[in-house]
Protein backbone atom coordinates (compact mmCIF):
# COMPACT_ATOMS: atom_id res chain seq x y z
CA UNK A 1 0.00 0.00 0.00
CA UNK A 2 2.85 2.39 0.85
CA UNK A 3 4.40 1.87 -2.60
CA UNK A 4 1.04 2.54 -4.28
CA UNK A 5 0.68 5.82 -2.37
CA UNK A 6 4.21 6.88 -3.33
CA UNK A 7 3.62 6.04 -7.01
CA UNK A 8 0.33 7.92 -6.98
CA UNK A 9 1.91 10.95 -5.33
CA UNK A 10 4.83 11.02 -7.78
CA UNK A 11 2.49 10.65 -10.76
CA UNK A 12 0.31 13.48 -9.47
CA UNK A 13 3.34 15.75 -9.15
CA UNK A 14 4.44 15.07 -12.71
CA UNK A 15 1.06 15.15 -14.37
CA UNK A 16 -0.05 18.11 -12.31
CA UNK A 17 2.71 20.10 -14.00
CA UNK A 18 0.66 20.83 -17.16
CA UNK A 19 3.28 18.97 -19.18
CA UNK A 20 2.62 15.83 -21.18
CA UNK A 21 4.72 12.99 -19.66
CA UNK A 22 4.34 9.89 -21.85
CA UNK A 23 6.67 6.91 -21.39
CA UNK A 24 6.95 5.67 -25.00
CA UNK A 25 10.52 6.33 -26.14
CA UNK A 26 9.98 5.58 -29.84
CA UNK A 27 6.87 7.76 -29.97
CA UNK A 28 8.82 10.61 -28.37
CA UNK A 29 11.55 10.34 -31.01
CA UNK A 30 8.93 10.37 -33.76
CA UNK A 31 7.29 13.43 -32.25
CA UNK A 32 10.69 15.15 -31.94
CA UNK A 33 11.38 14.50 -35.63
CA UNK A 34 8.03 15.96 -36.65
CA UNK A 35 8.33 19.01 -34.40
CA UNK A 36 12.12 19.53 -34.81
CA UNK A 37 12.67 19.39 -31.05
CA UNK A 38 14.98 17.77 -28.55
CA UNK A 39 13.62 15.04 -26.24
CA UNK A 40 14.01 15.56 -22.49
CA UNK A 41 13.97 12.20 -20.69
CA UNK A 42 13.39 12.10 -16.94
CA UNK A 43 14.43 8.68 -15.57
CA UNK A 44 13.16 7.86 -12.09
CA UNK A 45 12.26 5.03 -9.75
CA UNK A 46 9.03 4.73 -7.84
CA UNK A 47 10.71 5.06 -4.45
CA UNK A 48 13.20 7.84 -5.24
CA UNK A 49 12.80 10.79 -2.89
CA UNK A 50 15.12 13.02 -4.96
CA UNK A 51 13.01 12.30 -8.03
CA UNK A 52 9.90 13.42 -6.14
CA UNK A 53 11.74 16.50 -4.85
CA UNK A 54 12.83 17.48 -8.37
CA UNK A 55 9.30 16.92 -9.69
CA UNK A 56 7.72 18.94 -6.86
CA UNK A 57 10.15 21.86 -7.03
CA UNK A 58 12.08 22.42 -10.26
CA UNK A 59 9.46 20.91 -12.56
CA UNK A 60 6.77 23.05 -10.90
CA UNK A 61 8.55 26.30 -11.72
CA UNK A 62 6.50 28.19 -14.29
CA UNK A 63 9.50 29.18 -16.44
CA UNK A 64 10.69 25.55 -16.56
CA UNK A 65 7.21 24.26 -17.44
CA UNK A 66 6.75 26.80 -20.22
CA UNK A 67 10.17 26.15 -21.69
CA UNK A 68 9.74 22.37 -21.60
CA UNK A 69 6.36 22.62 -23.31
CA UNK A 70 7.60 25.02 -25.98
CA UNK A 71 11.08 23.69 -26.79
CA UNK A 72 11.17 19.98 -25.89
CA UNK A 73 9.33 16.70 -26.21
CA UNK A 74 9.09 15.39 -22.64
CA UNK A 75 9.33 11.76 -21.60
CA UNK A 76 9.17 10.15 -18.16
CA UNK A 77 10.47 6.63 -17.68
CA UNK A 78 10.34 4.94 -14.31
CA UNK A 79 12.84 2.09 -14.21
CA UNK A 80 10.26 0.20 -12.14
CA UNK A 81 7.50 0.47 -14.73
CA UNK A 82 8.92 0.52 -18.27
CA UNK A 83 11.79 -1.05 -20.18
CA UNK A 84 14.36 1.68 -20.61
CA UNK A 85 16.60 1.53 -23.70
CA UNK A 86 20.07 0.19 -22.90
CA UNK A 87 21.89 3.38 -23.85
CA UNK A 88 20.50 5.08 -20.73
CA UNK A 89 21.85 4.49 -17.23
CA UNK A 90 19.12 3.78 -14.70
CA UNK A 91 21.04 3.82 -11.42
CA UNK A 92 21.21 6.01 -9.48
CA UNK A 93 18.27 8.31 -10.17
CA UNK A 94 17.00 10.84 -10.97
CA UNK A 95 18.69 10.98 -14.35
CA UNK A 96 18.17 13.57 -17.02
CA UNK A 97 18.85 12.99 -20.69
CA UNK A 98 18.48 15.32 -23.62
CA UNK A 99 18.54 13.45 -26.92
CA UNK A 100 18.07 14.46 -30.52
CA UNK A 101 15.37 12.94 -32.74
CA UNK A 102 17.77 10.12 -33.66
CA UNK A 103 18.26 9.19 -30.01
CA UNK A 104 21.81 10.58 -29.76
CA UNK A 105 22.52 11.88 -26.27
CA UNK A 106 23.24 15.60 -26.41
CA UNK A 107 23.55 16.14 -22.68
CA UNK A 108 22.95 14.14 -19.50
CA UNK A 109 22.98 14.78 -15.79
CA UNK A 110 22.28 13.06 -12.52
CA UNK A 111 20.39 14.20 -9.45
CA UNK A 112 18.05 16.88 -8.20
CA UNK A 113 18.79 20.29 -9.67
CA UNK A 114 17.68 23.82 -8.96
CA UNK A 115 15.74 25.81 -11.52
CA UNK A 116 18.84 27.71 -12.66
CA UNK A 117 20.89 24.50 -13.02
CA UNK A 118 18.14 22.82 -14.99
CA UNK A 119 17.77 25.88 -17.23
CA UNK A 120 21.53 25.63 -17.89
CA UNK A 121 21.12 21.93 -18.79
CA UNK A 122 18.47 22.85 -21.34
CA UNK A 123 20.82 25.50 -22.75
CA UNK A 124 23.68 22.97 -23.04
CA UNK A 125 21.43 20.49 -24.87
CA UNK A 126 20.31 23.13 -27.34
CA UNK A 127 23.88 24.30 -27.90
CA UNK A 128 24.98 20.71 -28.57
CA UNK A 129 22.08 20.30 -31.01
CA UNK A 130 23.16 23.44 -32.87
CA UNK A 131 26.77 22.20 -33.09
CA UNK A 132 25.54 18.88 -34.47
CA UNK A 133 23.35 20.61 -37.08
CA UNK A 134 26.20 22.92 -38.12
CA UNK A 135 28.53 19.95 -38.64
CA UNK A 136 25.91 18.18 -40.77
CA UNK A 137 25.40 21.18 -43.06
CA UNK A 138 29.12 21.68 -43.79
Amino acid sequence: MKIFVMISFFTLMLFGADINWPSDYKAALTQAQKEHKIVYIFVTSDSCRWCRKFASTTLQDETVKQRLKKEFVTLHMSRDQVKIPEQFETKPVPRHYFVDADGKILYSSLGHRSVSSFQAFMDFAEENQEVKLNKETK
